[in-house]
């Protein structure tokens, strides 16, 4: 009668039931007591599905026809019919009601956890808009983008002799570091790259400034730090410095992966080029490193105060790359 109940929701709507098939068979009361099966099924709601709460009215229901030809036979005359008319349409109205409220109750859970798994990989104000939109994420398309990478350098000489609690506590508080950077700037975490992570600003929702984000959120990375650095003065295991390259380009974004595993990401060259430019950090001995790409987007979008941060290093040739590109470099101070 009731599908997938817990107990303590099925025993007292089969008592309830129960009692009320015996009213409506037994008593001589003139009104419509098979209505009275709706507290059967509000209660038997707790704890089922949708499937379980329409199979619960049609047994309901099957109770009050069951009782009437116990009662009344096969006639249809006098006020029988017009009572249990009116219980059906009350098992009727319930269940339609209590499936829609079923129904909206699992929207907002399921917004619920959307916004709480969004809200590992982008900022608030984009979580905000991305469960407004109709077009879904996993809609491909090319994307114009500025791609971070942010890397602890050395990070398996700091984790050498620490305990697995430690160093995965580091990590926490590093990645914790890095992703309130990205989030604060408006950018989205791609992925965490074990020790470091691949952050873009544009997609999936692109802004006036992706460029000026990304380089601002690069200062604040810089930033703190430095005030890590002072925190742990006393401490130098905790003397981390972090690789950033930045790259402004093309990108292809949409969902990649198996039927089983599917994860939202961007490719593309300029991502390639953005991995190249952080890995380029330890050869110039740089902090923050990022192309002439990218410093073009920075003056297109008017940031000229935020572009003289930065100082030319010259054209390099990166790995996998035979045309050299232009660097710049964070300045000192």
């Amino acid at each position: 009668m009731f599908y997938s109940a817990r107990p303590h929701s099925l025993g007292p709507a089969i008592v309830l039931a129960a009692c009320i098939f015996l009213m409506d068979t037994l008593s001589s009361l003139q009104f419509a007591v098979a209505s009275l099966y709706v507290a059967v099924i509000l209660i038997s709601a707790y704890d089922l599905q949708c499937r379980g709460i329409i199979l619960t009215g049609i047994w309901c229901a099957a109770l009050t026809a069951l009782s009437y030809v116990l009662t009344h036979g096969f006639t249809v005359t006098g006020t029988a019919p017009l009572r249990s008319l009116v219980s059906y349409v009350s098992i009727t109205i319930t269940v339609v009601l209590v499936i829609r409220n079923r129904s909206a109750n699992e929207r907002l859970a399921e917004v619920k956890r959307e916004r709480t798994n969004l809200a590992r990989f982008f900022s608030p104000k984009i979580v905000e808009q991305l469960v407004q939109i109709d077009v879904p994420l996993s809609v491909a398309r090319r994307q114009k983008a500025a791609v971070l990478f942010a890397d602890v350098v050395g990070f398996t000489a700091h984790a050498s002799g620490k305990t697995p609690d430690e160093v995965i506590k580091l990590l926490r508080d590093l990645l914790g570091l890095l992703s309130e950077a990205v989030f604060m700037c408006e950018g989205s975490i791609d992925k965490f790259l074990g020790d470091g992570l691949m952050a873009v600003f544009g997609p999936p929702i692109a802004s006036k400034q992706d460029a000026t984000n990304a380089a601002l959120c690069a200062l604040q990375i810089h930033e703190r730090l430095g005030r890590w650095k002072e925190q742990h003065a006393d401490n130098p295991d905790m003397a981390i410095r972090v690789a950033v390259g930045i790259h402004c380009g093309e990108v292809v974004q949409g969902d990649v992966g198996t039927d089983k595993r599917l994860e939202f990401t961007v490719v593309g060259d300029a991502v390639n080029i953005a991995s190249r430019v952080e890995a380029y950090c330890r050869v110039l001995d740089a902090t923050v490193l990022v192309t002439g790409d990218f410093m073009r987007c920075l003056l297109a979008e008017g940031s000229f105060d935020l572009a003289k941060a930065f100082t030319s290093e010259g054209k390099h040739r990166l790995r996998g790359y035979k045309e050299p590109i232009q660097l710049y470099s964070l300045k000192a101070g």
